[in-house]
Parts: C-alpha cells; sequence; structure tokens
C-alpha cells in the first residue's frame, strides 16, 4: 500500500520517521543500493538544536541552523523525502498512516526525537514558552523583543519590571547557556536599544529543582557553571520547584517570582507514535528497545535517539536523551542492517560517552571530555565552539555560524533582533 508517490522496487524500503541526529546518521550510513530509504519529517529540514537559544536571543538566524532534508541526500539513489506528519502504525500489516496517505514497510525506524515535558502543570503549558523547534524559537525572540518594547510605553513601574524579568525553568545545558545569553544581551546589547530603561530592574531567574546547576554534569563543571552565572548576574534558584504560572508571576515552594516570560528547559518526553503499546516506558515516555533497538517483539520496527529508553542493570533509566546517544545508535543501527538480514549476527549497540559540554557566555564554558579531560573558561569555551561547527550539517551553515560568532565576539553585539512575526500570545493567530 503506498499513498505517498514513492515507487514500488524490489527493493527491501527502510522507513525513517524523524530527521533528527539519529534520523540523519542513520539514512546517511545506510547501503542505498540495498534499500529504498523513505524519511518523513512534518518539516523539511534538519535543525540543529543545540544552537536553537542562540536564535532565541538573536544571536543567529535560523537558517543557519537549518538546512533543507532533499538537499542533504539529493546525491544518494533510491532516496525519497516526503514532507509528513506520521499519525499511526499498522504493526500486524506494517503500514504506516501519515496525514497525507499510507505507506507500507519493510522496516520502521522511529527517530522523532523529543517534546516539552510539563509533568502535567497545564498553566504552565498554557502561558510558558518551549523551545524545541525553530518556529518555537523565533515565537521566543520576537516576545522577548516586544517586552522591552512594550516596557518602553508603560507608566506602571511594576508592570515594566514583569516585562523585562525572565524566569527560565530548568538549569540543564540548555536553561544554563539561555540564562547566559540573555544576561549577555542585558549587560552589552539592550542596554543601547533602550536607553529608557532601567536595566538594574532586569532579572533573569534560573529556577532548578536539583541542588546544583547542569545535574547531569560533574561538580567541577556544575561549580564554575554557577560562578560565571552569577558574575553576569543570573539569579539561580536551586532546590526550587515550580508550582504554577498565571502569565505574571510564577509562584514556587519559596516565593513568588514577578515575570511576564516563563522559559520553560525542565524536562523533555519521547514523541509517541500511536499504535505501538508493547515495550513502551511510560514513566520516562519512550520506546523500551532491546540492545539491537527493536521496540518490543518487532524485529523490524526500531526507535533510536530520544524516543528510545534502552535500559539495562547499568543504565535503570536508559541513556541520556543527548545528540551523541542518537547520532551513534543511527550509526550502529545501519551498519546492521548494511551488514546481515540475519539479527543473529547483529552487533548490540554500546554508547561511547565522548564528553558534555555547556557555555555560559563569552569566554565562560565548562566541558567534560571521555569522562576524564576537564575543562573551563576559554579553553572550554574554544572547544565548545569547535565541536558545534564541525557538528553543523553544510559548510555554508559553519562558515555562517562562524562568521556571526567572530562579529559578536569583538562588537558585544547581536544584529538579528528583528521582530519579523510578532508573537501574538498562545491561541492566537
Amino acid at each position: 500500500m503506498n499513498g505517498l508517490n514513492i515507487p514500488d522496487t524490489n527493493l527491501e524500503r527502510v522507513v525513517i520517521i524523524g530527521c533528527g541526529f539519529g534520523g540523519l546518521n542513520l539514512a546517511k550510513k545506510l547501503n542505498h543500493q540495498r534499500y529504498q530509504v523513505v524519511m518523513i519529517d512534518k518539516h523539511n529540514y534538519h535543525t540543529f538544536q543545540p544552537l536553537l537559544y542562540q536564535v532565541a536571543t538573536a544571536g543567529l538566524e535560523p537558517d543557519s541552523i537549518a538546512y533543507p532534508i532533499r538537499h542533504i541526500f539529493r546525491k544518494l539513489p533510491n532516496f525519497y523525502f516526503r514532507l509528513a506528519k506520521a499519525e499511526s502504525i499498522d504493526t500486524e500489516n506494517k503500514i504506516l498512516q501519515c496525514d497525507i496517505g499510507k505507506l507500507d514497510f519493510d522496516h520502521l525506524v522511529i527517530a522523532t526525537g523529543s517534546g516539552t515535558n510539563y509533568f502535567g502543570m497545564k498553566t504552565v503549558e498554557e502561558l510558558g514558552m518551549p523551545m524545541k523547534t525553530v518556529p518555537e524559537a523565533l515565537n521566543l525572540r520576537s516576545l522577548i523583543l516586544q517586552n522591552f518594547e512594550a516596557a518602553s510605553l508603560t507608566q506602571d513601574l511594576k508592570a515594566r519590571e514583569r516585562l523585562m524579568n525572565f524566569a527560565i525553568v530548568g538549569a540543564g545545558p540548555t536553561g544554563t547557556e539561555l540564562a547566559g545569553a540573555l544576561a549577555e544581551l542585558k549587560n552589552h546589547v539592550l542596554p543601547n536599544d533602550y536607553p529608557d530603561l532601567d536595566f538594574r530592574r532586569m532579572s533573569i531567574h534560573l529556577i532548578e529543582m536539583a541542588g546544583k546547576v547542569l545535574p547531569p554534569m560533574q561538580d567541577f563543571s556544575s561549580r564554575n557553571a554557577l560562578k560565571y552565572l552569577e558574575t553576569l548576574g543570573v539569579q539561580v534558584w536551586l532546590n526550587t520547584a515550580v508550582k504554577s504560572y498565571d502569565g505574571e508571576t510564577v509562584k514556587t515552594n519559596k516565593k513568588d517570582l514577578p515575570a511576564s516570560t516563563l522559559i520553560w528547559a525542565a524536562g523533555v518526553t519521547g514523541n509517541i507514535i500511536p499504535g505501538l503499546e508493547e515495550g513502551k516506558d511510560f514513566h520516562h515516555g519512550r520506546y523500551q528497545v532491546n540492545g539491537l533497538n527493536q521496540i518490543g517483539e518487532h524485529s523490524t520496527i526500531y526507535a533510536i535517539g530520544d524516543v528510545a529508553s534502552m535500559a539495562d542493570e547499568q543504565n535503570p533509566k536508559g541513556h541520556p536523551m543527548l545528540a551523541q546517544v542518537a547520532i551513534q545508535q543511527g550509526q550502529n543501527l545501519a551498519k546492521n542492517l548494511n551488514n546481515s538480514s540475519d539479527t543473529a549476527k547483529w552487533k548490540n549497540f554500546t554508547y561511547k560517552d565522548k564528553g558534555t559540554m555547556a557555555t555560559v557566555g563569552r569566554n565562560k564554558a565548562v566541558a567534560e571530555l571521555y569522562g576524564k579531560l576537564m575543562l573551563k573558561g576559554f579553553p572550554g569555551w574554544a572547544v565548545w565552539m569547535a565541536v558545534h561547527l564541525i557538528s553543523l550539517v553544510g559548510f555554508r551553515n559553519r562558515m555562517v555560524v562562524f562568521f556571526n560568532w567572530l562579529v559578536n565576539y569583538f562588537s558585544y553585539d547581536r544584529k538579528i533582533r528583528l521582530i519579523i512575526r510578532p508573537w501574538k500570545g498562545h491561541g492566537k493567530s
């Protein structure tokens, strides 16, 4: 059955849902002479998510961290891309239902990544700002700038203060990097744009339920990241849990924080597709997979990356939801599919931890490489930049990002302070 206008051939068909880090690397490494590869994604581009926060804070344009899927795979034979949303899976008949039609498959790989997890807090979901996609990052950029435009108009001091306050929930790499970027805007950029505003009244609150920032990293990194944040003027609230948000005040277990903008970076959950129930890890919102990334009893249906939980005795919660895990799982699955149709000869996935890093600002970063080498300050920042530049897709994107970083470094400026698409609020158009 084929409603997506994919030609029928004598090749086995591998359908990949999602062009994140896992899906991208799987599709690149598959033998395209042996398989017909069909990629499904609701966007026509691959997003380099680690730099979304720079789009949100006017450091980069979105096209410098996104790359067209069709261009990435333009030279590969037997590859087809369809702009579609996967809606359900018929496991018995091996049929994928999309919003534009149905498609049968021989192998199905779910690489849908993760979405924002609000932990059941409806008011936060309705009024908070997520940052998992390019449109969401652009919405946040518009809202940040619109807040200062509104603050310059109001004579109500309390309203002005709320508009100039930002609450970021979650002090993992995303929240920490975003807080640092906002602090640099406050310290170097925005006062020049809005000389009539008193930026001593602007507060950036970083709220973390754990007892340290960057909880997955070691104490060395956490301590230094906290020092950098405090140096930049970020108010860090540890052991603090958000209870609710009404659009003006963030209520926590410690105190109420006035803020017109709440940015949620506190949790993620796998993007599950209806139709598969076996092996689903409901606690973490991810598919439970075996060492070959197979889901339950389905030997030809796989999950990789953030949506997959490969739990065992050593990793009871599964591997961390990091880009490196998705990349390595995609590459391992491709190698298995290429080498043999006999799954008994396949190799189980083994994660090789290459390290974790986070940047707080100019010359302020922490990096843990291969679990042994600890870097901070300028060396950590230089390694962070190099790794992210190399990991970007496309030579043009690498050059654009590098040039932007170079200009921003010497000018202490962010040139892309543009409200192209004004944010009108949730549920408004």
